[in-house]
């Protein structure tokens, strides 16, 4: 293979890095601020209910297990998706607000949503249908809900 004379190719990507060096530096502090912006920014969301209704203190208990009826499609960050036919862990019902809807917190489990086991979040209480009750309801606590409104990020 010909060697040609006076050119050397590292000597050659050196200038050319150098040369565009500000660019690049530029182009890597607005992908760090555009990173950064998109990463501490939080939204602020309303409490869904004052209190809810528990198996235990802590809320780590399921009440019942349920059947969903139909498709959820979360809105936010709060909320969970739901398949038809997908078995639901409920862990707590919130005690409803007038003009407030009725929603319970749960965990999806299914061997076909494998994916989505374990994450835990509301959904309404009238797309699911309770078949197992693991306690009852004069067995449960109502708790107050938390004072700290919840951030989606």
């Amino acid at each position: 293979m010909p060697v040609m004379k006076g050119f050397c190719p590292s000597r050659h990507r050196r200038r050319i890095f150098r040369m565009n060096h500000p660019l690049h530096f530029a182009l890597l502090l607005l992908s760090l601020g555009f990173l950064y912006q998109t990463t501490t920014s939080a939204v602020l969301m309303d409490k869904l209910a004052n209190s809810k209704i528990c198996a235990d203190e802590e809320c780590s208990y399921a009440l019942s297990m349920a059947v969903a009826l139909d498709d959820f499609t979360a809105p936010d960050c709060r909320f969970i998706n739901i398949k038809k036919d997908q078995m639901i862990y409920v862990y707590s019902k919130l005690t409803p607000e007038e003009g407030t809807g009725v929603f319970w917190s749960g965990s999806v489990y299914s061997e076909r949503y494998v994916d989505q086991m374990g994450i835990l979040g509301y959904f309404p209480s009238n797309l699911v249908k309770e078949t197992t009750k693991f306690k009852k309801d004069t067995d449960t606590v109502e708790i107050p809900t938390a004072d700290v409104d919840f951030y989606c990020f």
